[in-house]
């Protein structure tokens, strides 16, 4: 047997000596790949999310320090040192394109840390939702149709009953008169009454037409009788002197 069998020989016992070995660990890959494929719940992914932009924002801060400093140096040295300064500005170059690039990072987590959240929202929701609906229709489940409309019949009966009796109730008792003949009786009253008053005024006496002299003789009489007093006073007291 040559050297080439022997080593093929060898290879495929110790390939089917490991054989049980691969089965077990291809069982843990299969529950790893089970585990992946669940995958991590929308809250973890949130929060990973949120971590990652803590990061970005920090190394953002960071680099605007360092551009900062970079600038600094690069007005220092100026013209005194202008490796220096090109250096400065070489290293400030980077770190704004760094900066740009953690800027748009930040834009696209961000974008995604939004929808997890608005998705976790909506599926919270129409989870909700669906619980509400499920109580509603446990509630209707307990009710009758044909009962429901069996008792508004009886409701309609019972109202049309109670108004019967409050009719019945709001009539008058006694005699009952009829309103037009008492109405023309009142009228007829009043005419005769008014007929009578006529009658009255015709038998009342005449107006004297003589005129009757008046209890008090007026102002002007009284003050011509008097002038013609002092005028025959006047009179006698001359005859007798």
């Amino acid at each position: 047997m040559s050297k080439i069998s022997k080593m093929f020989k060898v290879s495929s016992s110790s390939s089917s000596s490991t054989r049980p070995s691969s089965g077990s660990s291809s069982g843990s890959v299969s529950r790893s790949k089970h585990r992946s494929r669940s995958g991590p719940s929308p809250q973890e992914a949130i929060n990973r999310l949120r971590e990652t932009e803590s990061m970005l924002t920090k190394k953002q801060e960071y680099l605007e320090s360092r551009i900062e400093q970079e600038i600094t140096i690069a007005k220092k040295n100026g013209t005194k040192n202008k490796r220096a300064a090109l250096q400065a500005l070489k290293r400030k170059k980077r770190f704004e394109q760094q900066l740009t690039q953690i800027d748009g990072t930040l834009s696209t987590i961000e974008f995604q840390r939004e929808a997890l959240e608005n998705a976790t929202t909506n599926t919270e929701v129409l989870k909700n939702m669906g619980y509400a609906a499920k109580a509603i229709k446990g509630v209707h489940q307990n009710i009758d149709l044909d009962k429901i409309d069996t008792l508004m019949q009886d409701i309609t009966e019972q109202q049309e009953v109670a108004q019967e009796i409050s009719d019945a109730i709001s009539k008058p008792f006694g005699d009952q008169f009829d309103e037009d003949e008492l109405l023309a009786e009142l009228a007829e009253l009043e005419q005769e009454e008014l007929e009578e008053s006529m009658k009255n005024m015709g038998r009342l006496p005449s107006v004297p037409t003589t005129k009757l002299p008046s209890a008090r003789p007026s102002h002007h009489a009284t003050s011509k009788k008097r002038v013609e007093d002092d005028h025959d006073m006047k009179r006698l007291s001359a005859w007798a002197s």
